[in-house]
């Protein structure tokens, strides 16, 4: 087993056997840097990619062919292609694309070169070299809605992306705060896949883009299905993301970030709810997990092992992960540095990382 963490000053390491009691910690890799992602490559579990990001040196995509060990950069021409044309700031007024950083990677779970990577401002990069080049799938950033996006309070980023490993034409993507779109040709053209979606600052409540989506989840074996956090709402979508559906049902609140599927059940979903889009921390300073194992709108609070007093951290979008062992483990990393792991399905919970800087990201690798 191996946990991959992305912090505010640099990335971490945590590695155990099949039964998940003991773990070791190795980092920080690049102290003192933002590690936005670190992600593993399914085709190569020693291939893994981290985006590191400075406000000061800028970005930097380093990769790893032996788990880890070393690390060298590889190439970080992120060349946007010519479209011409802006998108919109805050305040409505226009500003002209630019790169920033890298936020997700997603590497493909059959090829071991090839990695797709998203980033802000919001747009979706391909490399079939291993990061040795890269090139921008502009059919998204050309959509018709391309100049309305706006940044979300994190930026524009484009933080989530969904392969299919059943069709490899399809990718869904999801961009803060423009919304949810999904690709049938591989990345050449994009459809804004938001429609159910209500955003209580949209004048028009079934605007085609301008929502703030949070987080989408799939399970391999029903790509249809889609779950998704967004900002205000748990959603759900049956067929491709063509219309959703909310299923928040029971929940406490419906504000988060974090969202993901059980390995081995495509009906059982996890959440974090935070009390507020104003207060990032736990309803009542009780950190709970939520899981339903319906598919929605009936949940249940997961406490066993999680501090339920005068705890304030919060959870973010890419910080939680599940790993595909017999008994589905699940983690979580919070701003309070702390690593969560679960090795029944949620049933209980311990901390196998402590005072780490605030996590940004959580990837899990299995090896059974």
């Amino acid at each position: 087993m191996r946990v991959l963490a992305g912090t505010r000053k640099g990335a971490f390491i945590l590695e155990a056997d099949e039964a998940r009691n003991r773990w070791s910690i190795d980092g920080p890799f690049f102290a003192g840097w933002e590690i936005y992602h670190i992600a593993g490559s399914p085709a190569d579990p020693q291939r893994l990619y981290a985006s590191q990001s400075s406000g000061w040196f800028g970005q930097v995509v380093q990769r790893s062919n032996d788990g880890g060990r070393t690390w060298q950069p590889v190439n970080n021409e992120f060349a946007y292609d010519a479209i011409p044309g802006t998108h919109q700031w805050y305040d409505g007024s226009s500003r002209p694309w630019e790169f920033k950083r890298v936020w997700h990677f997603e590497a493909s779970p059959l090829q071991p070169d090839v990695v797709y990577a998203g980033v802000e401002d919001a747009a979706l990069f391909r490399s079939d070299d291993g990061g040795e080049h890269w090139h921008e799938l502009s059919g998204l950033r050309n959509h018709s809605t391309g100049s309305s996006w706006q940044p979300g309070a994190g930026g524009m980023c484009l933080h989530t992306i969904l392969l299919d490993r059943s069709n490899a034409g399809r990718i869904y993507v999801a961009i803060s705060a423009a919304g949810a779109f999904r690709s049938d040709d591989g990345g050449a053209t994009w459809l804004p896949i938001n429609r159910g979606l209500q955003s209580e600052y949209i004048p028009d409540p079934n605007a085609e883009v301008g929502h703030c989506v949070h987080r989408l989840a799939m399970h391999p074996a029903k790509p249809n299905v889609l779950f998704m956090q967004k900002h205000w709402d748990v959603m759900r979508s049956d067929n491709g993301g063509e219309v959703w559906h909310e299923i928040s049902g029971n929940l406490p609140t419906d504000f988060g970030f974090a969202i993901d599927v059980h390995a081995h059940d495509p009906d059982t979903v996890y959440v974090v709810p935070i009390k507020s889009d104003r207060e990032h921390f736990p309803l009542d300073g009780a950190l709970r997990v939520y899981r339903s194992r319906t598919g929605g709108n009936e949940w249940e609070a997961l406490t066993h092992g999680l501090p339920q007093e005068h705890c304030y951290v919060n959870v973010l979008r890419d910080a939680m992960a599940v790993d595909r062992l017999g008994s589905c483990g699940i983690y979580f990393g919070t701003t309070g540095g702390q690593i969560y792991a679960s090795a029944d399905s949620g049933d209980s919970w311990n901390a196998i990382a402590r005072d780490l800087p605030p996590v940004l990201s959580v990837e899990v690798q299995s090896f059974a």
